[in-house]
């Protein structure tokens, strides 16, 4: 599924019952993605109409899930540990701008980003592990799940379960590390790119998670529960929007971050930006457009949105793609007279860069998810090369472009 399959047109909010909105077709898209209409979560009677609307139309549109022992419990889907020398801190911020207005809900007002930063820390003792959803986040996706990505369970998962190797609020390593700015794939949140980002973060960077109101699955902000308003294939006026909503947003983080509580240990003077799809995208035109950003990685992102606002890039770029990603044409016509080298990843497809290549693979073994699904999200290959692969890619370009600091030496005990 690409992301513009799980992008979406513009709707707006839609206070019809469940039985009108399937008279109307509103849940008839499945075959594309999401049907899923914007909701800004707070009355109980809104939530229960939207759950049982997007419940119900999944059960009659996707089938049922493949057979699982009945006797089994929900699963508790498992993140890997990083690989680098340092253990992670995390914490969370939310960012207001108030120089624009939401474009997929401007009666909500001004413009909330919500972002977490993982850093390497000097200790974890006593900081506990971060959930990678929060409670309200993962009830709301496991509703959303089948929609995002069709072929997801609707049921048998503790999305709420799966813990991040992130401690809270750990004390940071000091030193003033590069950064780099993540944006995720058309309608996943930034925490479905946590376990890359925990790599690059224990190998010495400050990563900086971002989601984008309105175009994630679900955002828990301070003023409220935001959901998706993709749906279907996008126009191209709605990929541009989001496009150049999500350009807007990295570029208020980057704004930002010297006044975060972390700042003394960001080197801001080198900052680097990837992300996967729709996010590999906003991260080459946030690459061309700002001179903050001194390298960046797209990861399997379209780059025909406007060719002319990427002419004389002369950044460094590296560019991941899939050897399955069935619009593989495309991609590779938008991404002509691009200056970068390219990397391709065998026996994968085009979610594999996030962490469902580490959870369909056991919720394939749960017989949550068929062989079919799991092929079509990550391809039908073992993820571990091509898992492997990324980590090893983002770390050596951003070693040379973006240099981080050796790791303190380690004391050792001369023996007598």
């Amino acid at each position: 599924m690409t992301d513009h399959m799980a992008s979406a047109h513009r709707i707006p909010l839609d206070h019809r019952s469940a039985p009108e909105r399937r008279a109307s077709g509103l849940a008839s898209v499945h075959s594309s993605a999401p049907a899923i209409a914007a909701v800004h979560r707070s009355a109980p009677s809104r939530r229960t109409v939207a759950r049982g609307a997007l419940l119900g139309a999944a059960a009659v549109l996707l089938g049922p899930a493949p057979a699982r022992a009945a006797a089994a419990g929900p699963v508790a889907p498992r993140l890997p540990a990083p690989t680098g020398p340092h253990p992670v801190g995390l914490r969370t911020y939310a960012l207001t701008d108030t120089s624009r207005f939401d474009p997929w809900e401007p009666a909500s007002g001004v413009r909330e980003v919500k972002i977490s930063v993982l850093y390497p820390a000097r200790t974890v003792r006593g900081c506990p592990r971060v959930p990678q959803l929060t409670p309200a986040e993962a009830a709301e996706f496991a509703d959303l799940a089948p929609w995002v990505h069709p072929g997801l369970p609707a049921g048998g998962v503790d999305w709420g379960a799966a813990l991040t190797h992130g401690h809270l609020n750990a004390p940071a390593l000091p030193g003033r590390r590069p950064v780099l700015l993540y944006g995720p794939g058309g309608g996943d949140s930034r925490t479905l790119g946590t376990s890359l980002a925990e790599d690059l973060a224990s190998h010495g960077h400050v990563v900086v998670l971002v989601d984008h109101p309105g175009d994630a699955s679900q955002v828990e902000l301070p003023t409220g529960m935001r959901l998706t308003v993709l749906r279907g294939n996008p126009d191209p006026a709605t990929f541009r929007t989001m496009v150049d909503t999500r350009v807007a947003d990295l570029r208020l983080v980057l704004d930002r971050l010297g006044s975060l509580p972390l700042a003394p240990v960001m080197d801001l003077r080198r900052t680097g930006v990837y992300g996967h799809s729709a996010g590999g995208t906003a991260a080459v035109h946030a690459l061309a457009a700002d001179d903050r950003i001194g390298a960046g990685v797209n990861l399997e992102g379209f780059l025909d949105l406007d060719p002319a606002a990427l002419d004389g890039l002369d950044r460094p770029l590296l560019m991941f793609r899939t050897d399955g990603f069935e619009e593989a044409a495309r991609l590779t016509s938008s991404w002509v007279g691009i200056p970068a080298p390219r990397i391709t990843l065998t026996g994968a497809n085009h979610w594999v860069f996030g962490d469902y290549a580490f959870l369909v693979p056991q919720l394939t073994a749960a017989g949550l998810v068929t062989a079919e699904t799991r092929t079509a999200l990550i391809g039908p290959a073992d993820p571990a090369a091509a898992v492997a692969r990324v980590r090893r890619g983002l770390r050596s370009f951003f070693a040379r472009h973006l240099p981080v600091p050796a790791p303190p030496a380690r004391h050792r005990r001369v023996s007598q």
